[in-house]
């Protein structure tokens, strides 16, 4: 008990007390009775001094009201996902609310509302001489105005609170059982008349009255205990069963089944008999006839209790996109300062919230999705995605998973592996999971580096299969760490448009090895791909072929930035906000940044675009709609996760199937619907073809020549050299090395003897580099000397003489002609034919 309480109580104690009391309650009637008299010509009055010092003043603050979330139809028209709330409550006019309910209200609970100024004299009196003659039994006795001011400074209570505990301590100081609480609410009550008409309070009376659980005012009750019905069309049964409620919710309510407690009736049973009561009440004060009342008694109560679209469970396929708007919400400062503030305000506040989900798309997406990967698979945990961005705004169109989504407790226990609350879309701290792997389809950051870095689309590099162990990163150091990745097939691509198209490992990593890891990771993170988990992006070599854990939102982020010049805008749910009043709020913005130059953009769309096409590895998703689209596929090692992800200039989609926990092999098995590692191009396609038909899609812009320029050098003289030397000297000049082993030459063994090709080649062309065998020699002249003496000189070889007539007598007997030449390698033993001249 307060202070306040304890000092009054103890100045009206006993027969004192009930004098007193009496006193300010016949004063109270007094003003309510006769409103011209001035209280204040009264103060002479100790007593009054003493009711004068009770606040009069009732501040009817916002009543708690959920918020709606919503989706777009194709006509534009808006479809309700769900709805978040602490309270079940819709505010409703007063031409929103049948007469009858107006009618029932006043005749059972203050059949003199309309008369009195608040208080009424009889009901007041009665209870006040019954409270003071026993202070542990608080007799009622309230006006409908009364009622109103109690609810009111209960709900002031709750949405003052911040926490369950605050709302426990708060209501339970608002209707604390005193006479003091009592004496306050008739004296706000009176006051209450004099500001508002009897038509609002009656109203408000409606609007805030609890009908059991969470159910609050008369729209909500009517639609949840009537299917669907609506205040206004309640009829005179249906209303005297809802106001049969509001005198015991717990007992009277229509949602449980009929049963005993403390040996009375409740349910259905307990709320007749009080309907009834209150039928009686209304033929008693001529509100109905006797032929509606027996009609109406006669009726059997019969609800059909509709749950209203509570939390994100409700909203069916779209749940996970609706768990993803209440996250966003729960993170961001603008709903309130901290995350338990933002989401009373969801709970409490009234929102009207329209969302960026296009509900076509959606359906197409989740049946996309649930014909082509199982919900649950006992060989694996099998895990499927697929969510459409738009790409000049950030906009999330579409956000499906092979689940169903809940994040009760219970409903997850009692569906078993096919339900989860984990958003595999997502990163963790918006609901969602550690992220997944990508894959190939991380490559096209190492694309965009490269062209960031000056090099060309055409410009020719070394992608065969080999280990690469030497690694520029300017922020930490270069280092050493060998790495020899596997390409998926033999395919061997030496510039980025085929390493592209082939996705081949070997050859982004030759790409890689000429960049500066430090710089691509800012590249990739320019796309604000970041870590689902939360922890930093890490830059390993590895990582080139997309190790990271990465949400499947942020890849398709991504790619939509690609897709729109190089302008990557941040995902948005949200469209626009209305609090309760209709008033704009100001939804969450996307931030739009320039992850790369619109040239560089557009020489990445242009690889991405041939992947499509020509064997390419994303020619299974090839819509065939004639709308252009750039595109990536994605597969980790052993096939555990499987991407695809590409977009046109008007929507981009990522689609992984895989596993969420286990590490099978997806091109193992089959679905119904087909192989398990192919079942993305059987999702994408289909996604994709349906944005295609609605938004279609622009040509993506042209690279410039200087994307596909290729850079002639020529190529070093190495022979004579070591194996390494020449090594060293290539690839110093920026061609790849390849040792093609010996050769027949004269050179001492292991010196290089030959390149090819020779002369010029494009810059970072493969030279393949021959050794020397020792095999050959260097044929010797004998050109002038004589048969006998080149016979000498050419000991070893099968020497052959071939005589030929000459006209100068100095050249008889003399070897004219030699076959090889003088100077020619050549191996030992072999035949060499001599011309000897003879004259005369």
């Amino acid at each position: 008990m307060a202070d306040d309480d304890r000092t009054f109580l103890g100045a009206t104690g006993g027969l004192i007390g009930f004098v007193a009391v009496s006193a300010i309650a016949a004063v109270l009637i007094a003003a309510a009775m006769t409103p011209a008299v001035a209280i204040a010509g009264l103060a002479a009055n100790s007593t009054i001094d003493v009711f004068e010092a009770i606040p009069d003043s009732l501040s009817i603050g916002e009543l708690a009201e959920g918020s709606n979330i919503y989706a777009t139809n194709a006509d534009g028209s808006y479809h309700k996902l769900a709805t978040f709330y602490e309270q079940n409550r819709e505010e409703a006019g007063w031409e929103g609310i049948s007469q009858f309910v107006k009618d029932a209200a006043v005749a059972v609970e203050d059949p003199r509302f309309w008369e009195h100024g608040g208080v009424d004299l009889q009901g007041t009196v009665r209870a006040v001489a019954l409270t003071l003659m026993d202070d542990d039994n608080m007799q009622g006795g309230s006006s409908l105005t009364q009622q109103y001011v109690k609810n009111v400074l209960v709900q002031n209570a709750v949405m003052a609170a911040s926490t369950p505990e605050e709302q426990e301590a708060a209501v339970a100081a608002a209707i604390e059982t005193t006479p003091y609480r009592k004496l306050k609410e008739m004296r706000m009550a009176i006051a209450l008349e004099k500001r508002y008409s009897k038509a609002e309070i009656l109203r408000g009376y409606l609007n805030i009255a609890h009908f059991g659980g969470t159910v609050y005012g008369i729209e909500a009750a009517s639609k949840y205990f009537f299917g669907g019905v609506s205040a206004k069309d309640l009829t005179l049964e249906q209303a005297a069963s809802l106001i049969a409620i509001v005198n015991n919710p717990e007992k009277f309510r229509l949602d449980r089944p009929e049963s005993e407690k403390n040996g009375e009736a409740n349910g259905y049973a307990a709320n007749t008999l009080r309907r009834d009561h209150i039928l009686g009440k209304m033929l008693e004060h001529g509100k109905i006839t006797t032929a509606q009342f027996d009609t109406a008694v006669a009726t059997a109560v019969s609800p059909v209790v509709t749950s209203p679209n509570t939390g994100c469970q409700a909203a069916g396929g779209s749940g996970f996109f609706c768990d993803y708007v209440y996250w966003t919400i729960r993170n961001d400062d603008a709903f309130g300062a901290t995350p338990d503030e933002r989401i009373e305000k969801l709970r409490r506040g009234g929102l009207e919230i329209y969302t960026t989900l296009d509900l076509p798309l959606q359906v197409t997406a989740e049946a996309a999705l649930n014909e082509n990967v199982p919900s649950v698979d006992p060989r694996f945990e099998v895990g499927a995605t697929a969510v459409t961005v738009q790409p000049n705004t950030g906009r999330v169109l579409s956000m499906v998973q092979n689940k169903s989504f809940s994040n009760d407790p219970e409903v997850l226990e009692a569906n078993g592996p096919g339900w989860t609350s984990v958003n595999y879309n997502t990163d963790i701290d918006y609901g969602g999971s550690s992220g997944f792997q990508p894959g190939s389809t991380y490559k096209v950051f190492t694309l965009a580096e490269w062209l960031n870095a000056g090099h060309s689309l055409r410009e020719n590099f070394d992608g065969r299969k080999r280990s690469f162990s030497r690694w520029i990163n300017s922020c930490t150091g270069n280092f050493t760490e060998a790495f020899n990745p596997r390409n998926d097939d033999g395919r061997i691509a030496s510039d980025a448009v085929n390493a592209t198209k082939w996705s081949v490992n070997t050859s982004y990593m030759a790409m890689a090895s000429q960049l500066d890891l430090c710089k691509l990771q800012q590249t990739i993170e320019a796309f604000d791909i970041h870590r689902a988990n939360g922890d930093p992006l890490q830059m390993n070599p590895s990582d080139v072929l997309g190790t990271q854990e990465i949400a499947p939102i942020s890849m398709a982020t991504a790619f939509a930035g690609i897709a729109n010049g190089g302008l990557t805008c941040s995902p948005i749910v949200i469209d626009r906000i209305l609090d309760r009043s209709g008033a704009e709020l100001e939804p969450p913005k996307s931030t739009c940044r320039q992850s790369v130059e619109p040239s560089v953009a557009a020489a990445m769309a242009y690889a991405m675009r041939q992947t499509f096409f020509d064997g390419g590895t994303a020619v299974a998703s090839n819509t065939g709609s004639g709308v252009p689209h750039i595109g990536k596929t994605g597969t980790t090692d052993e096939a555990k996760d499987t991407w695809m992800i590409g977009s046109s200039t008007t929507a981009a989609t990522a689609v992984w199937v895989g596993n969420v926990i286990y590490d099978a092999n997806l091109r193992d098995l089959s679905f119904e619907s087909g192989s398990a590692a192919t079942a993305r191009h059987r999702i994408w396609p289909r996604i994709m073809a349906y944005a295609d038909a609605r938004w279609g899609g622009a040509a993506f812009a042209e690279p410039d020549a200087s994307a596909f320029r290729v850079i002639q050098a020529d190529i070093p003289d190495v022979r004579g050299k070591t194996l390494e030397e020449a090594r060293g000297i290539l690839e110093g000049a920026g061609f790849g090395f390849d040792d093609a082993g010996p050769q027949d030459s004269e050179l001492p063994a292991g010196q290089v003897s030959s390149t090819n090709p020779t002369g010029t080649a494009p810059k970072g062309s493969v030279v393949s580099v021959h050794t020397s065998n020792g095999a050959l020699v260097l044929l010797p002249g004998v050109i002038g000397l004589s048969e006998q003496a080149a016979r000498a000189a050419l000991a070893g070889f099968a020497v052959q003489v071939r005589v030929v007539a000459v006209s100068d007598k100095a050249l008889d007997g003399k070897v004219t002609e030699s076959n090889p030449a003088s100077g020619t390698p050549i191996r030992p033993g072999a035949a060499v034919e001599i011309t000897v001249g003879k004259s005369g």
